[in-house]
């Protein structure tokens, strides 16, 4: 009731006394991100930094790999025993290769790490080119991972990242929808 005028004033009330202003209290729809695309944008932040992190570990180690390899394979065999145990074996063998080559998976490490820190920058400022870039490039992949799941054995890490994926694809699709954009 602060906004009724007080009654030593002369002036009658007028409708927007006691009303809130809308146009104030809602966020222009194209300005800023939600806080669900932020959270998208942080998740690719978090991919970039991992991508650089796996980059740094190959630049250091790319002579001794093999033995790093075979040394954090068993440490999470005996710590963990078969959980995620085909997608350590999996990111064993692509290591083995990118011990091979290593220069060039260096490059494609980054490039992909440049790809995550770019798209999370555009997801952050709202800018419509990321939001097209993150639903095709989450999107696209969907079909290919599913099926992956069911051409082979039941994975709960593989079904995680699919839902993942999916629950990204309709964050970013629902927040174009809302501004506009499709």
């Amino acid at each position: 009731m602060a906004n009724l005028p007080r009654q030593d004033d002369n002036l009658l009330p007028s409708s927007k006394d006691y009303e809130p202003n809308l146009c104030d209290q809602q966020e222009n729809p194209r300005s800023t991100s939600s806080e669900s695309i932020k959270a998208v944008a942080i998740y690719e932040v978090v991919k970039g930094v991992g991508a650089l992190l796996g980059a740094m570990a190959l630049w250091s180690w790319h002579t001794n790999l093999d033995h790093w390899l075979t040394m954090i394979a068993d440490f999470w065999q005996r710590r963990f025993g078969q959980l995620l145990a085909s997608q350590v074996d999996s990111a064993v063998q692509v290591a083995q290769q990118a011990s091979k080559n290593w220069p060039v998976f260096l490059l494609l490490i980054v490039a992909y790490a440049s790809l995550r820190f770019v798209e999370a920058y555009g997801l952050w400022q709202d800018r419509t080119w990321a939001y097209w870039f993150g639903v095709l490039g989450y999107g696209i992949f969907i079909p290919i991972e599913l099926y992956y799941l069911l051409a082979n054995p039941f994975d709960w890490f593989n079904f995680t990242i699919l839902v993942l994926n999916v629950l990204i694809v309709i964050v970013v699709y629902r927040n174009m929808k809302r501004k506009g954009l499709i």
